[in-house]
């Protein structure tokens, strides 16, 4: 280590010693950050300004890609002799270890078929059902009761829960599990509303989701092989969903080919008037992911066809994209009327019709049967490895 500016000491030999780990002192990481970011800005790389953890380097049809999280690195591209050479180059600068072909980052697994790559955290989600006790527990068919709504779950009698820790820490971990289970990010948005003070019910259905979990631990995301990059998405809402405060839940999710990229299942910030203003709420919001995946994709040299369709199943909704006149239903959300209308003259989005029986989206915003839950989760390309 070298010594502070303007620190002297005359006829200092000593040596110190570190009472402290560096990785314990809350500037280590942003200084580690600096450092990493550094290193790579000088092979020649370009820090994403969409995803800062993301950096591209481009040499005449070469294409590397690498990207961080903390301390461990992925590194893919086109070319095998430039990925080689940037782990020598990065070699030069830190101690690193050389892991091989990615199997297992961050508490996904990778693994590869003949269909494609699937992400999967069958290890994470054993370890959570062990933990809370339900490793031989009676799975059930949905994560969430298509009427739990009607429930107890807004009733101001409820008994708090007393353990309120160990319901935060389930949460938080499921939380964490939905990154490659967008079949239960409905039920985790809806619980994660009471981590202050949950009830006997959220708990309860916070059990449920483990024992939907129990059924197929080793589902996941399949990122499927295909030449189409087109990006196709759709956008749902249910209106007036939450008892307590009448807001709506919005649901999206967005395909790059045929495989899931993105998606998203979250309640509004204000009340909506109709139907067809939640549905539109919900198409800006995804209108918003579209455009930061288009800088992505374009920062990535992934050419993508415009415009980009958009389904939705309400013909409200759509038509008041498409009619540049005010009416007194629609002048009090003038801001996201002017922000989607922009992109569809733009030619950068195009809305499209759709039944609501085709609705990805719903499995994003409500609880479904059984059987419609199964074909969601079939379409939405979620594929279980491990089953038999």
């Amino acid at each position: 280590m070298s010594l502070p500016e303007g620190y002297f000491s005359q006829n200092e030999s000593k040596m110190r010693k570190l009472t402290k780990s560096l990785y314990g002192l809350k500037q280590a990481p942003r200084m580690w950050n600096e450092k990493l970011v550094g290193v790579l800005l000088e092979l020649g790389f370009n820090q994403s300004k969409s995803d800062y953890s993301l950096f591209v380097k481009s040499i005449n049809s070469a294409l590397i890609i690498l990207l961080v999280y903390v301390d461990d690195i992925i590194v893919t591209g086109n070319d095998a002799n430039e990925i080689n050479n940037v782990k020598e180059l990065l070699k030069s600068k830190f101690m690193i270890k050389d892991l091989g072909l990615l199997k297992y980052f961050i508490g996904i697994e990778v693994i590869r078929s003949q269909f494609g790559i699937c992400l999967s955290q069958r290890k994470y989600c054993m370890e959570l059902l062990t933990e809370f006790g339900l490793s031989g527990c009676k799975p059930v068919n949905t994560p969430i009761g298509q009427h739990f709504a009607v429930m107890n779950f807004c009733k101001k009698d409820e008994s708090v829960l007393t353990n309120i820790t160990g319901y935060q820490r389930l949460v938080g971990k499921l939380i964490y599990l939905y990154h490659t289970r967008p079949d239960i990010s409905h039920s985790v948005q809806f619980l994660s509303q009471f981590m202050h003070k949950p009830t006997n019910s959220h708990m309860q259905l916070a059990l449920r989701v483990l024992r939907y979990l129990k059924r197929s631990p080793g589902k996941g995301i399949l990122l499927s092989k295909g030449t189409s990059f087109h990006l196709t998405a759709f956008a749902d809402s249910d209106w007036g969903k939450c008892l307590d405060s009448r807001r709506s839940v919005t649901g999206f999710c967005i395909f790059l080919g045929n495989s899931l990229v993105s998606w998203k299942s979250k309640k509004h910030g204000t009340v909506s008037r109709s139907s067809a203003e939640a549905e539109y709420r919900a198409m800006c919001a995804t209108t918003c992911e579209i455009m930061w995946l288009l800088n992505i994709l374009k920062e990535l040299k992934v050419p993508i066809n415009l415009p980009i369709e958009l389904f939705c199943d309400n013909t409200a909704a759509i038509s008041i994209a498409a009619n540049p006149v005010f009416h007194d239903r629609t002048k009090h959300f003038e801001i996201d009327l002017f922000f989607l209308r922009e992109k569809i003259s733009a030619r950068i989005i195009k809305t499209v019709a759709t039944e609501s029986n085709k609705q990805l989206a719903d499995v994003f915003t409500k609880g479904l049967l059984a059987n419609q839950h199964d074909m969601m989760c079939s379409l939405l390309k979620m594929h279980d490895m491990f089953g038999h």
